[in-house]
């Protein structure tokens, strides 16, 4: 990526004027600071100019769609990634072929890769967006899969009065059994524990 060097009194001109040479917004500067300005004796003499080194900030999708294009590829798997963007999240939807493997047992692996893409997306990003990575479909099977769950197991607490207490889940997770079951007027749900090894816990309303 091109990077250039300037000086100007002060780093905010250093900065303005690196924007304009790069043709961009001053939100899309990425700079490093060489050299602070200095004021000379009496304000005449041997003064020093600010000095910046200045790029075009990194594109968050394309930043993070070649972070996990690298990772894949140096576990052996060749993906390719579609990218559908709205203003609350960007989703990176993975196909290829061993697509499997970056699933995990209950889709541990793609839950790590998933946390380390938001590291990576929103590192010293002033634009802060939530990556939600999927492997063909998983995601969405894996909420049917849940939803179904939360309702055998809260027609169970009913039946017999127990509540019942679900293996440890991420967050995410958690609140798909949440969201299925809030509006149950015969059953409630809490999450408890502490991470990663909080749970969801059902119970009868009281």
């Amino acid at each position: 990526m091109k990077s250039i060097e300037i000086t100007a009194r002060t780093v905010d001109e250093a900065i303005k004027l690196a924007a304009e040479e790069l043709n961009v917004s001053l939100e899309e500067i990425e700079y490093e600071i060489l050299e602070e300005s200095s004021k000379g004796f009496l304000g005449l003499i041997g003064g020093k100019q600010a000095r910046i080194k200045a790029q075009k900030r990194p594109d968050m999708i394309l930043k993070t769609k070649k972070y996990i294009e690298d990772v894949t590829n140096r576990m052996g798997i060749k993906t390719d990634v579609l990218v559908d963007e709205s203003n609350q999240y960007l989703k990176l939807i993975l196909t290829g072929k061993n697509i499997g493997m970056l699933i995990g047992r209950r889709g541990e692996t793609l839950d790590a890769l998933q946390y380390l893409a938001n590291l990576v997306a929103n590192k010293e990003s002033r634009e802060r967006k939530k990556i939600i990575l999927d492997a063909e479909g998983y995601r969405q099977r894996r909420e049917e899969t849940l939803s179904r769950l939360a309702l055998r197991l809260a027609d169970k607490v009913k039946r017999t009065g127990m509540q019942v207490v679900l293996e440890p889940m991420n967050p995410q997770e958690r609140r798909i059994i949440h969201t299925t079951l809030q509006n149950d007027h015969y059953v409630q749900t809490l999450s408890e524990g502490e991470e990663p090894f909080r749970k969801v816990v059902i119970s009868l309303r009281k």
